[in-house]
């Protein structure tokens, strides 16, 4: 039986949910699987993924083959490579420990670079707010002052009319 790793859309329509399965190649997209490896969410920034790199490292032991998309997201997970260096371990080019290792260290620089993008783009939310708090301020200031010489031209035009009707009633 020809096995797939690939995405099973979820979530309603304009917002989608993926599960990451292990599923028959012959089976419907969204259909019967053998057995669910993760979620991707995309809608989130950056995207949300869960996945369990050991079962997925399983299953392409086993001969399955992922989708383009799916392989992207093993990638991105390091499922890929810890796949990659149990074939070394296999051959005998790489100790158990060094492959364990090297993974580790390429987890440690992944979070890294996510964390680093994740707080560029709390920076830019946050510089966005601020500007756009600096344009409302600034609209504010001019409709008070706008606002503030009609109320002391009325004030200076009623003064005007009372000292004309004064002077009107003392001749």
């Amino acid at each position: 039986m020809p096995v797939k790793i690939r995405l099973q859309r979820h979530g309603k329509k304009g917002k989608p949910y993926y599960w990451i399965v292990a599923a028959d190649s012959r089976a419907k997209r969204d259909g019967k699987y053998l057995e669910k490896l993760g979620a991707y969410n995309p809608n989130t920034n950056p995207a949300t993924i869960e996945l369990d790199v050991n079962g997925a490292v399983q299953w392409l032991q086993n001969g399955a083959q992922p989708t383009d998309t799916a392989k992207a997201i093993l990638s991105y997970k390091g499922a890929m490579l810890k796949h990659h260096l149990a074939g070394g371990v296999r051959k005998g080019a790489l100790t158990e420990e060094q492959a364990e290792k090297k993974f580790n260290a390429w987890l440690e620089e992944k979070a890294a670079k996510v964390q680093a993008k994740a707080d560029g783009l709390s920076k830019a939310d946050a510089d966005a707010r601020a500007k756009a708090l600096e344009a409302e301020k600034a609209v504010n200031e001019a409709r008070i002052a706008a606002a503030a010489p009609v109320v002391e031209e009325e004030v200076a035009e009623d003064v005007a009319t009372e000292e004309t009707t004064a002077t009107n009633e003392e001749e």
